[in-house]
């Protein structure tokens, strides 16, 4: 499987700014600074989620960045979607693209892993940035680490 940087890094970011925006808008330079991130990624990633209504800039002195809606009703998909980063877990395009054999034929594994893509979204889906606060995406992974 398969997720790139911006979506993660964009999730980092947008847990950060809803854990410090009690006071106003976050600068991105904060965001940079806390989480490690190159400022000039974080200002492209932020173009893109400001597109999507997931958050909105405040100019001026103090200004930054807020969520545009409550923590709770943003969803790690949206962020993800937003800074266009598929997640992907077969080799081929989900939509038609290149098989994954690289004949005309799909592989063996592919309606598993396909399968899997649509639970991973389905479970994205279903976690907000509140949730990711409050540590409520704890549950069987602790005891899958194991494994």
């Amino acid at each position: 499987m398969k997720l790139g940087s911006r979506g993660r890094y964009a999730v980092m970011a947008l847990v950060d700014l809803a854990s410090n925006d009690m006071d106003g808008p976050v600068s991105l330079s904060d965001i940079a600074e806390r989480q490690k991130i190159s400022l000039s990624y974080l200002e492209q990633l932020f173009a893109k989620l400001r597109k999507a209504n997931i958050v909105k800039s405040v100019r001026g002195p103090g200004g930054g960045y807020l969520l545009l809606n409550d923590a709770s009703k943003t969803m790690v998909s949206q962020i993800i979607v937003a800074v266009d980063e598929p997640i992907q877990t077969t080799r081929c395009g989900e939509m038609g693209g290149k098989p994954c054999t690289g004949r005309l034929e799909r592989c063996a594994t592919h309606d598993l892993w396909r399968e899997l893509r649509l639970h991973i979204i389905q479970f994205l889906s279903g976690v907000s940035i509140s949730d990711v606060l409050s540590g409520n995406v704890k549950g069987m992974s602790g005891v899958l680490e194991r494994l």
